[in-house]
């Protein structure tokens, strides 16, 4: 995809992609390179959705639709999984032209209304299915479960993506690779992630007749609800429909628990993103039997032996309603801390996503590891670890030494100058 076409992107159609409302004339590239990165587009509306759901949740209930801890985390997760396509193509791009280069069957031609549709459904009849397994196969629930350890649930949410989820859901949409031209379904794609982002919210209830269609702010919340009977429900990316079909819907009921049924109770993006991979490797050699530890890697993350293949629903923890959500005891100030430093690495992410094609390898390598402290740094200050001050004073020198050999610019002219004394 070609940063260059996103200036291709109104606001209107900024507005439309957000909820899949494209239309095939105006979304269809013969090249991949003409592909606009709609992803990097949206980040203007997300942010602008995310206040607004702000503001209407004040409006509405009189308080803010999440926690500020719970956010920042989720929003660093997002950049974390973002910080890989700095330096390479999407695997799931990667793959998928590697198929449709040496085995494609026929060529759907890239221009017409029926490719635009038909991918439309494979992508997320694909996604279905990868989201269902990413549910059911432990060692792909090591990297989907990052989504589901918010204990909110609000537009936040949606930006909590695994780092490690893309290497295994581009085997789910291969088989497009067979017919469909690279350049519909790179579209495709996004679209289904975009759509996504606009359901993870509480201030939308029921949509009436498109409940039976689509999938909704509600279907999704029993989705990523620990009760349950929101256990491997609905799995759908845009339409509901594939869950009516495979058996997996559920329809919103009780009040919904969010969060993993055993939550991590921490906001170190690295156990966020990890700590299941731990479990399992752990796990894996305190298993004993080979077919045993090949069951811990590829059945459900509730099995062990002599249970079924997706463990006992019985041994679910229940939810009483009454569970509180872990939040950081840190101080109001250390808290406006946090976030002043999370705006700044913001900004310096922007920046290097926006500049990356003049930056060399040295500085776009030492502005990610950057990121990534920045990011590390602020879950020990929430997490209130013994060694976040060290952390943190480690984290500002690097910063300084980045401004002083011009890997980073500083934003105003009088640190520039401090920096120079």
């Amino acid at each position: 995809m070609n940063p260059e076409a996103q200036q291709d992107v109104s606001v209107s159609q900024g507005v439309r992609m957000m909820f899949y409302m494209m239309k095939p004339n105006e979304t269809s590239f013969q090249t991949l390179e003409e592909v606009p990165d709609y992803v990097k587009q949206a980040t203007p509306f997300f942010i602008s959705l995310m206040l607004l759901e702000l503001v209407v949740s004040w409006i509405l209930k009189g308080k803010a639709p999440g926690r500020l801890d719970d956010a920042l985390t989720s929003m660093s997760a997002g950049i974390l999984s973002r910080l890989p396509s700095l330096f390479s193509r999407s695997i799931e791009l990667t793959t998928y032209i590697y198929i449709w280069e040496n085995y494609r069957l026929i060529i759907l031609p890239w221009d017409s209304p029926w490719t635009w549709y038909l991918t439309f459904l494979g992508v997320d009849f694909g996604y279905y299915w990868f989201h269902r397994m990413a549910h059911e196969v432990n060692i792909m629930w090591a990297g989907h479960q990052t989504h589901h350890s918010s204990e909110d649930y609000n537009l936040s949410t949606a930006l909590r993506q695994s780092v490690f989820q893309i290497y295994t859901s581009w085997i789910f949409y291969s088989p497009l690779a067979l017919f469909i031209p690279p350049s519909v379904y790179a579209v495709h794609l996004q679209f289904n992630l975009l759509y996504q982002f606009w359901i993870h919210t509480e201030i939308i209830n029921n949509l009436g007749p498109l409940e039976l269609i689509l999938n909704t702010p509600s279907h999704h919340r029993v989705h990523h609800g620990r009760n349950r009977y929101c256990i491997d429900k609905n799995y759908a990316g845009v339409l509901i429909i594939w869950d009516r079909i495979f058996g997996t819907f559920e329809a919103e009921n009780e009040k919904v628990v969010y969060g993993l049924t055993h939550p991590i109770n921490t906001f170190e993006p690295f156990m966020v993103q990890c700590h299941h991979l731990v479990y399992i490797w752990t796990t894996f050699w305190a298993t004993p039997g080979f077919f045993n530890k090949f069951s811990v890697l590829f059945k459900g993350p509730g099995w062990s032996p002599g249970k079924p293949r997706l463990g006992l629903s019985e041994e679910i923890p229940e939810v009483t309603g009454k569970e509180v959500p872990f939040s950081s005891s840190v101080s109001h100030l250390l808290r406006i801390y946090a976030v002043v430093q999370f705006a700044l690495m913001l900004a310096f992410y922007e920046e290097t996503f926006a500049d990356k094609a003049a930056l060399s390898q040295v500085t776009l390598l030492l502005r990610v590891c950057f990121i990534i402290l920045t990011l590390t740094s602020i879950g020990f200050l929430l997490d209130q670890r013994p060694k976040a001050a060290i952390l943190e004073t480690f984290r500002c020198l690097v910063f300084l030494m980045l401004c002083r050999f011009g890997h980073l610019k500083p934003f105003t002219p009088s640190l520039s100058f401090a920096l120079e004394l």
